[in-house]
């Protein structure tokens, strides 16, 4: 009998046996590297992962080590891979190599310790390794060499790679499909003739059986592998999941079967031809199953697909076609018409109309000069332009999209955890009751129609169908609607959403335009205007505030200044909610709110401040201006409410919502902006600090609260919320703090979100009810004998291709959407 490899299990070629003291005792490997990994692996103390392996399973020989391993140390490399190459990183890795829960098990425990190692996590559906790291400490190849000495290759994850994954596992499938697919149509043709009178001949019935029990036994084992993998992979973890269910169902036909086979004396039937049956019919529900997932989530692939792979660097030469990867920041591409941007950037020669309806889901193009910004998947119709790469691949805005559904995909919703509790239960339940099945006919009819009937109710109960129900309506609205400019970054979002009682807006580029224009100023006298100006402007350019950009655009519109013109500042601190300051040629200057000046000692003059008051009462916003401690000017600001605010208002406040204005400018300017959109709650004169406080009090209050707003000053009340919403026109910070991002800009798309998580939370209950629905009417049935086996391995796909297709009928809710405004419209 030939040696089996102490670390791999397979088989020692002859002439290959190598061997090696293992804790002193000899052992014997197929080669040297399998050697290696298991000393690797019991120097460390993880020899219990052998105990781990599921029986009879094989490992794979390690791979040969990469030979530019370190070449990923590099942070240009690490670019491609890597969002943020500070000291702290994260990546992902995928490995084909890991095949099992205790794949799992040894490689997290084996990087828990290594020291820069921060955070070590495996996907063992996807094969993927996440791994946050301090690189000041620890290079990655050195990860990588780690996870080579215990048998695992590893790469940076590439989505390309990952489908090519997804395509392997289908098709291994579809393998096992085909096989089971063969031995039925074999076996058919052993149980027409035990059925046509074979039986009735002992030493026919005997060969027919015994060469059904070949296929059976080969079937089995090959076809009903990924069965019992899933049932032994929920075992280990302690839970018992759909596949252990029906692998006791496979099992207890295929050795009941193999006694009255062994024992010719015995009077009884066969089931192999059963068992191969719905095998296969099972293996069919599977593929199907898989096929239809991937169609029902595949929208964030597809936003991937819409980045292209290629871009045309520009050269000395001209232009040259190169990967996207191989870009770098700062590099310059040509786009031509009809092209899609391979990156992000900006435009630094040409103009031409882009469609983005990709990121913004409006049809409208909008036109791109010198200095415009591009966004990789946008389309340019119909001009040529040089772009200068800002970010390429998974740092684009399309790439942290992607990234952001992926996350809302597998991500657990609250409904989904309750789901997943009751799932261990309502397995257990259903072998108790396939086990009173067996006991009750066993003494009633006898051994065969009890184990018949067991096996029905154990295949017929569909947990998998009751486990889908959250996750694919999840995954399908988060895809979808991402499609359609609204990103939702946490799955359970959708369901907290159609909770919300309250709506807290901020004023300033939420409901209104944030463009503020300067409407008028007041100065005080014997002051050089164009100069003061001037100077005010070159301290405002450098603000993030939509006011102060405001500010030192129209001061650059009037007098036609260039960035060039601005002057040195020096100094320059923003003071949140309040204002800037900073010193131009020795002059102290203070920007920004009337209290903010008064409380920094500074005295308003009388006039000044009534010429403020009367502006205010018109909704227009006052920035003081302060040179050396003492007031110099006031600006007056106006900002145009956004067309679509009121009708949003309208909208939730017909819902039932209440909606709360939130703004740190005065009361009355406020309350004028309350009054243009049809009246409602207005909470004035707030810090930005303070703006995370009145959230915390109205959830005190038993409100579950939604926070909409686009500033920096937005961020920690968005936090706060039960669910933040950021205007995608608005800051990173405040998009990063957001539960969900409209990337379309419209105001209208709150309104699209709560319909969309009331239209998915429908959906999840449905998908629950008629899972439950299947099993109380399927499992009596099975459990009185009408279903057998066989009827239950069509029917129990069946239940599962139900709750997917009802998922995926998400994907029509933007377009019935925007049929039924066509019609209000009309």
């Amino acid at each position: 009998m030939a040696e089996t490899c102490f670390h791999c299990g397979q088989a020692i070629p002859e002439g290959d046996l190598v061997l090696k003291p293992i804790k002193g005792q000899e052992r014997t490997f197929c080669c040297h590297g399998c050697a290696s990994v298991c000393e690797v692996i019991y120097e460390a103390g993880m020899e219990s992962f052998y105990q781990r392996t599921p029986d009879g399973e094989l490992l794979s020989p390690p791979p040969a080590p990469n030979k530019d391993i370190e070449f990923f140390d590099y942070d240009e490399v690490q670019s491609q891979y890597v969002s943020n190459l500070g000291d702290q990183r994260e990546i992902t890795l995928m490995s084909e190599a890991i095949h099992c829960a205790a794949c799992v098990w040894l490689i997290e425990h084996t990087l828990a310790k290594m020291d820069a190692v921060l955070m070590a996590r495996v996907n063992f559906t996807n094969k993927q390794i996440k791994i946050r790291w301090d690189n000041s400490r620890l290079k990655l190849s050195e990860i990588i060499k780690k996870l080579n000495s215990i048998g695992y290759d590893a790469t940076p994850y590439d989505a390309s790679a990952s489908e090519e994954a997804f395509r392997k596992a289908n098709r291994d499938l579809l393998y096992r499909l085909g096989f089971a697919g063969f031995a039925m149509m074999n076996v058919m043709w052993f149980s027409v003739a035990l059925y046509t009178g074979a039986s009735t001949d002992p030493e026919y019935r005997n060969y027919f059986h015994w060469l059904e029990l070949i296929i059976a036994t080969v079937t089995l084992g090959y076809s009903g592998q990924p069965f019992f993998k899933g049932a032994w992979t929920s075992l280990k973890g302690r839970s018992v999941g759909m596949d252990v269910s029906i692998s006791l169902g496979m099992l207890t036909t295929y050795l009941y079967s193999c006694w009255v086979t062994l024992h010719p004396e015995n009077v009884g039937e066969v089931y192999f031809d059963t068992l191969i049956d719905f095998m296969f019919l099972l293996l069919i529900g599977r593929y199907l199953e898989a096929i239809s997932k991937n169609k029902a989530v595949d929208a964030s692939r597809r936003l991937m697909d819409l980045q292209p792979k290629v871009a045309r660097k520009v050269t000395e030469e001209g232009s040259q076609i190169v990967p996207v990867r191989t870009l770098t920041r700062g590099m310059q591409i040509q786009v031509k018409p009809g092209e899609k941007f391979p990156v992000d950037g900006r435009v630094i020669d040409g103009q031409a109309m882009v469609n983005e309806s990709m990121l913004s889901g409006e049809s409208r193009e909008i036109h791109k000069s010198v200095g415009s910004k591009v966004a990789a998947g946008t389309v340019n119709i119909d001009g040529t332009l040089q772009v200068q790469v800002d970010s390429i691949l998974q740092d684009t805005q399309l790439g942290k999209i992607v990234s952001m559904v992926e996350e809302a995909q597998g991500s657990k919703a609250p409904i989904q955890c309750t789901a997943d509790k009751i799932m261990p239960w309502f397995v257990s339940t259903t072998i108790s009751l396939a086990v009173a099945s067996f006991v009750f006919w066993f003494f009633n009819t006898g051994i065969e129609y009890a184990i018949m009937t067991a096996t029905a109710v154990l295949i017929i109960t569909c947990p998998c169908a009751f486990g889908l129900a959250t996750p694919m309506a999840i995954a399908v609205a988060s895809g979808v609607s991402a499609r359609n400019g609204i990103l939702v970054k946490n799955g359970a979002v959708l369901e907290t959403l159609h909770q919300i009682d309250h709506f807290v807006f901020d004023k300033t580029g939420t409901l209104t335009e944030g463009r503020m224009q300067w409407i008028a100023s007041e100065w005080k006298e014997g002051i050089d205007e164009k100069q003061l100006l001037l100077e005010v402007g070159s301290i405002e350019h450098l603000s993030e505030h939509s006011i102060g950009q405001a500010v030192s655009e129209s001061i650059a519109a009037r007098y036609e200044y260039k960035n060039a013109d601005w002057l040195k500042v020096e100094n320059f601190k923003a003071v949140s909610g309040k204002g800037v300051e900073a010193d131009i040629s020795g002059r102290k200057y203070a920007l920004g709110t009337a209290r903010w000046l008064r409380e920094e000692g500074i005295e308003l003059p009388v006039k000044l401040f009534e010429k403020a008051q009367q502006h205010a009462e018109k909704g227009q916003t006052a920035v003081w201006i302060a040179c050396n401690d003492e007031v110099v000017g006031v600006l007056f600001l106006e900002d145009q409410i956004r067309a679509d605010a009121k009708e949003l208002i309208e909208r939730l406040k017909a819902r039932g919502k209440r909606v709360t204005l939130l703004s740190g400018d005065l009361q009355v300017v406020a309350d004028r902006v309350a009054e243009k959109l049809g009246g409602m709650e207005v909470i004035a004169e707030v810090l930005p600090q303070d703006k995370n406080t009145v959230i915390r009090d109205l959830q005190a209050s038993r409100s579950q609260v939604a926070m909409v707003g686009d500033g920096v000053n937005d961020a920690p009340a968005l936090v706060r919320a039960n669910v933040g919403i950021a205007l995608g026109s608005g800051t990173d910070v405040s998009m990063d703090s957001a539960d969900i991002v409209l990337m379309n800009n419209e105001l209208l798309a709150v309104d699209t979100a709560v319909a969309l998580s009331e239209r998915t939370l429908r959906t999840i209950k449905q998908n629950i009810a008629s899972s439950i629905t299947y099993n109380l009417i399927m499992v009596p049935l099975a459990m009185t004998g009408v279903l057998t086996p066989l009827i239950a391995a069509i029917t129990m796909p069946l239940s599962s291709l139900v709750v997917i297709g009802n998922a995926a009928r998400i994907r029509s809710f933007f377009s019935d959407r925007s049929v039924r405004q066509r019609r209000v419209n009309s």
